[in-house]
């Protein structure tokens, strides 16, 4: 059963599991299941998706009931009325904001304007040695998409060399397996945490956040580190 965390008569919104594709694409097995095909059962009502995030993304994810909704929400996400914050756990220590505008590859290989702003939140550090580096430094921070391209965020922070952990396609390899070797987590640290739209019928401000997943929740109560004071 996928968490649903709004419904009313014109959307719905879920908290996506890792490793979940939205709707079918050309990686997809053929037996696969999707958060679309899932949901529908799940409710009995048919869909229409408004947005996408990344298959090893977890977090808020939204769709409409008609397609009169999912059009007008999807003006308000090309309009930049539809505002989504992401958290990430990145390589090395972030201190101060950082705006990066910066082109990123779509899925064919073309390079794209973006800009994703960035926050940092907390720093720690692992007592496990990379490199030559007795310790291994990472950040919590929260990442703002302004537009919204394809892998922008995991593209951004890779080109800022903060790869984001657990990244399989843009991110280190060194950095991941500390995690999934040393601490046996193998899913991505990037979270939907939350959005914030207008309501396409009332036109309301709507604020929707998503618990984060449960690795996450280890990275807090692990035995490497103190207190991160931020989940």
């Amino acid at each position: 059963m996928l968490e649903i965390l709004y419904q009313d008569e014109c959307l719905i919104a879920i908290n996506k599991p890792c490793g979940l594709l939205v709707h079918r694409t050309s990686i997809a097995e053929e037996n696969e299941k999707f958060a679309l095909q899932m949901l529908r059962d799940q409710i009995g009502r048919k869909l229409y998706p408004v947005h996408r995030i990344d298959r090893p993304t977890s977090g808020v994810l939204l769709f409409a009931f008609s397609s009169d909704c999912a059009k007008k929400l999807n003006e308000q996400l090309t309009n930049g009325e539809l505002h989504k914050q992401y958290s990430a756990l990145v390589r090395g220590w972030i201190h101060q904001e950082v705006i990066c505008e910066r082109q990123v590859k779509n899925d064919r290989g073309n390079l794209q304007d973006a800009s994703t702003r960035f926050i940092p939140v907390k720093q720690f550090e692992l007592p496990l040695a990379t490199d030559r580096y007795p310790t291994a430094r990472f950040s919590i921070i929260d990442a703002y998409p302004l537009t919204g391209r394809w892998h922008q965020i995991r593209q951004h922070l890779a080109q800022l060399r903060h790869y984001i952990i657990n990244d399989r396609v843009h991110g280190d390899g060194k950095q991941n397996r500390i995690f999934t070797e040393k601490m046996e987590i193998s899913e991505m640290f990037l979270h939907a945490r939350s959005i914030r739209i207008y309501h396409p019928e009332t036109n309301h401000k709507l604020f929707i956040e998503a618990p984060f997943p449960s690795h996450w929740q280890i990275i807090t109560n692990s035995r490497f580190i103190v207190q991160i004071g931020y989940l």
